[in-house]
């Protein structure tokens, strides 16, 4: 069975490869969805989100990245996924994923919901802590892949320069 892991992934932590690598233990293929949302205010552009994510899903077997954009659940269904993954990694999280589910289940009743709860090492990593860690000049090679950490320090690096 084909599953999509749909998010912006901006920029990809580990976290997001944990559930990426599990989540190809339960589905046959995974398509990482990276949504190109024109509204939503992002720190990598789109393009640069996908060439991260097709890095860092490289060596992961039945794994691709795709960029999208428009509803999650008529992408899902346009690539022929009958279940979305997404990641739990704390309480605070289920409230926000469950109408996300309760929503597409709507737009689509044919296409389920798995959410796979983050393992205990990548709880509190989040790609917004990500950036905000790393725009304050610290290390975030710990929860991020390598080539994320170097597209991370680059960014910021022209970001300063840009603004001096």
């Amino acid at each position: 069975m084909k599953a999509l892991f749909p998010g912006s992934f901006d920029p990809v932590t580990n976290g997001h490869l944990d559930i990426i690598k599990r989540a190809t233990n339960v589905f046959d293929e995974l398509v990482v969805g990276v949504h190109d949302n024109p509204g939503k205010q992002v720190m990598f552009s789109a393009a640069e989100r996908l060439e991260m994510m097709e890095v860092a899903v490289a060596a992961i077997p039945g794994v691709t990245a795709v960029r999208y954009d428009g509803l999650t659940a008529a992408f899902a269904r346009q690539i022929g996924a009958g279940v979305m993954v997404r990641g739990l990694r704390a309480l605070s999280d289920f409230e926000h994923e469950f109408a996300l589910a309760s929503m597409n289940r709507r737009i689509d009743p044919e296409i389920e919901t798995v959410c796979l709860v983050t393992s205990s090492d990548h709880t509190f990593v989040s790609s917004s802590m990500i950036r905000e860690i790393a725009a304050h000049g610290q290390d975030v090679s710990d929860w991020v892949p390598p080539s994320v950490a170097a597209a991370l320090h680059a960014k910021l690096t022209n970001v300063v320069q840009g603004s001096s």
